[in-house]
């Protein structure tokens, strides 16, 4: 009873607090008040509260289990949000230059993973359960917060780019429309990209935006950066779950949908390293490649698990 109140009372801090942290956030975008009031420094705190709060949430479950809390889609769903809150606190204490942008992307997707964990489509896994026969492995900790955590790097980096392509495309279409009336279609991003370094440089070095220009090239060094570390943590997360395959059901890969989409993620984001070996195909193209992974991922994690189908049906979504 007394790890349950503990549970329900953390969680409700951790929600809270990220919300006003999310506030904060639009207060200080639209009203550009952060310096008047220091909005961004509560802001800071309050993620570094959310982090401890999800922390102790996750420990807490822990104790009170006694396995580690991976057995469900609630669990996951935690620890996914604590993911987003580790990427926030790394880069807080080691790289404060970029905390301003990660901040904007790590809290609003720490707030969904936990707003939709703790709502009342997934109340029947709230509470601990044994674990299934399947999970009662050594490989357990090590293959889901592998995944877990390769999930959340590559979904933050990928934030990042999508964010990067939509000021690209949008000063891009500015420019070339002021000068040639261009009309925008997703075939000519090529064309702009071409033209990027001429065009986009021109205006960016200007005064008025150079801040603009700073920030996209801010943006799409740490989404290399965070995506690359997210790509190491989903390769050990498929391979010690090739090793765990193997163990439990006599095969290294059975094409299961959660196995196939998980390879599937892992090619997009090698198509994605690809693209940036290139010179030619950096910046607009390989955010593109980048925002396609975002979706496959939620697909890989999340749409599978709507199917209820598979050898990893454990984590599947069930409705009250």
């Amino acid at each position: 009873m007394i790890f349950s109140t503990l549970e329900h009372i953390l969680t409700h801090i951790s929600f809270s607090v990220v919300s006003i942290v999310i506030t904060i956030h639009f207060l200080t975008l639209f009203l550009l008040v952060d310096e008047v009031v220091g909005l961004y420094d509560s802001s800071e705190k309050g993620m570094i509260v959310t982090f401890f709060c999800i922390t102790g949430l996750l420990v807490t479950r822990w104790i009170y289990s006694g396995h580690f809390p991976f057995s469900d889609l609630y669990e996951s769903l935690i620890f996914l949000s604590w993911g987003f809150s580790l990427i926030h606190m790394v880069s807080y204490l080691k790289f404060k230059k970029c905390k301003n942008n990660l901040s904007a992307i790590t809290a609003p997707s720490a707030i969904f993973t936990q707003g939709f964990a703790t709502s009342g489509l997934l109340t029947k896994m709230h509470q601990s359960a044994i674990l299934a026969p399947a999970l009662q492995s050594q490989w357990l900790m090590m293959h889901v917060s592998m995944m877990v955590l390769g999930y959340a790097a590559l979904l933050c980096g990928s934030l990042l780019s999508v964010a990067l392509l939509v000021i690209t495309i949008r000063k891009a279409i500015k420019i070339i429309g002021e000068n040639n009336n261009f009309a925008f279609s997703f075939g000519k991003i090529q064309y702009m990209n071409e033209r990027s370094n001429v065009l986009l440089n021109t205006y960016f070095l200007s005064s008025k935006n150079y801040y603009r220009y700073q920030l996209t090239q801010q943006l799409d060094r740490w989404s290399y950066r965070i995506i690359s570390l997210g790509f190491i943590f989903l390769t050990i997360g498929i391979l010690s779950g090739a090793v765990w395959a193997n163990e439990a059901w006599g095969s290294y890969w059975n094409w299961d949908p959660k196995e196939t989409w998980a390879f599937i993620t892992w090619t997009i984001f090698a198509i994605y390293f690809h693209t940036r070996t290139n010179t030619n195909l950096e910046g607009v193209n390989s955010a593109l490649v980048a925002s396609m992974g975002f979706l496959i991922i939620w697909i890989c994690y999340f749409g599978v698990n709507l199917l209820g189908i598979g050898l990893h049906s454990y984590g599947s979504f069930t409705l009250n």
